[in-house]
């Protein structure tokens, strides 16, 4: 059988990667081609487009890349003419994938959409376009089940990915060795996002925050890999040694604390137990668009699953290396403030990955997977039931 699966960018790659992973598991003889990057080539699929091509972010910049999008779309879709999938799986970037959902939908391919758009944060009326052309949607948060099939969503809650990361086996001496690190230094993780563009508006100004925060700490930023490591060093320049690694959950685990802006890193930070400030920053143009069509009252996804502030938000305007250093500083040493935030972030790690909503302790990309064996066979969705652990 040919799968086409779609991930459009690092955090939706990953996650394909390990859906294709738990597939296989159940079934070696399938096929798999679409949308990825190395990741999802590692894990046996074809990438016709690479994801890399897709990582655009924000209203205004999409459209100065609609041309190389819209020809990378042609090519995937014209592969799957060719190929003829017998089920096509989609995973988050809505702008480009639920484009992919349609042409699909039109051609009598079932469609899986894992890691379903976050239309309850902005935009609900875009939930049709779900409700027309997706057979089936996986989401990995536990609120989600309830909002998609209130709209007449076929929808099923399967966890978070990264609810299931272990910690890193490697310890803290060894990492320092692996990247030349001082033991004796509290370590600070820099997540400026991963892709070109947020990385362009995010990291000069938490390469500022860290100017600011002296010198008694070692800074250390991880390489998403939709990114090349001389961009990043073009953008570091001249300043104070900022170490460039290539694992990021070994450096938050290790870390003091995190500048993180918003995106899958706040959630991995989250799974490591790692305090951390979330920031972002869009073109001015793209906010002033966005922003009243925003419908939730938190941006950082922990806060969204808590229901309150775990980590504090600085976004836009409040978003200057001042009001960073000040609110690091409420964390970085033992304290209330501290402890409370680390509970915090427990609190949502365990959210993500409930035994009594789920009816499984099977990692996501497992339960994903049943659901998407079950379709290819023409048998009802089912998820697996494992023993608690």
């Amino acid at each position: 059988m040919q799968i086409l699966i779609s991930a459009g960018e690092a955090s939706g790659e990953m996650y394909g990667a390990q859906l294709i992973q738990a597939l296989r598991r159940r079934d070696p003889s399938l096929d798999f081609f679409g949308v990825g990057g190395e990741r999802m080539r590692a894990a046996g699929c074809d990438t016709v487009v690479d994801a890399r091509d897709l990582a655009v972010v924000g209203i205004a910049e999409i459209l100065s890349h609609l041309p190389t999008i819209y020809g990378r779309f042609r090519t995937l879709i014209a592969e799957a003419d060719k190929r003829r999938p017998d089920l096509a799986i989609v995973i988050d970037s809505p702008a480009f994938n639920w484009r992919v959902a349609r042409q699909m939908h039109k051609r009598g391919i079932p469609v899986v959409y894992y890691v379903c758009p976050q239309f309850w944060a902005w935009r609900q009326g875009r939930v049709r376009l779900l409700q027309k052309y997706v057979t089936k949607a996986l989401v990995i948060f536990p609120f989600e089940e309830k909002f998609y099939r209130d709209r007449g969503v076929d929808a099923t809650f399967v966890g978070h990915p990264l609810a299931d990361l272990a910690h890193p086996l490697i310890n803290r001496t060894e990492y320092a060795s692996r990247y030349n690190l001082d033991l004796s230094k509290p370590w600070i993780t820099l997540m400026p996002g991963s892709r070109v563009k947020e990385v362009r508006m995010n990291l000069p100004t938490i390469l500022e925050s860290a100017m600011k925060l002296g010198w008694g700490y070692e800074f250390l930023l991880p390489v998403a890999p939709t990114l090349d490591r001389g961009f990043l060093e073009s953008l570091i320049g001249s300043r104070r040694p900022i170490h460039l690694v290539s694992d990021a959950l070994p450096a938050l685990a290790h870390s003091r604390a995190g500048i993180i802006a918003s995106g899958t890193a706040t959630v991995e930070a989250a799974m490591m137990g790692t305090p951390f400030v979330m920031v972002y920053r869009v073109s001015p143009l793209t906010y002033l668009l966005g922003r009243p069509r925003i419908k939730v009252s938190h941006f950082a996804m922990v806060n969204l699953i808590a229901g309150e502030e775990v980590v504090p938000e600085l976004v836009q305007q409040n978003f200057t290396a001042e009001k960073v250093v000040a609110r690091l500083n409420e964390i970085l040493p033992f304290g209330p403030a501290r402890d409370k935030m680390i509970a915090g972030l427990a609190s949502v790690k365990a959210r993500l990955r409930d035994p009594e909503q789920t009816g499984t302790n099977l990692p996501a990309a497992d339960r994903a997977a049943d659901v998407v064996v079950a379709l290819l066979h023409g048998r009802p969705a089912h998820i697996s039931q494992h023993a608690k652990e």
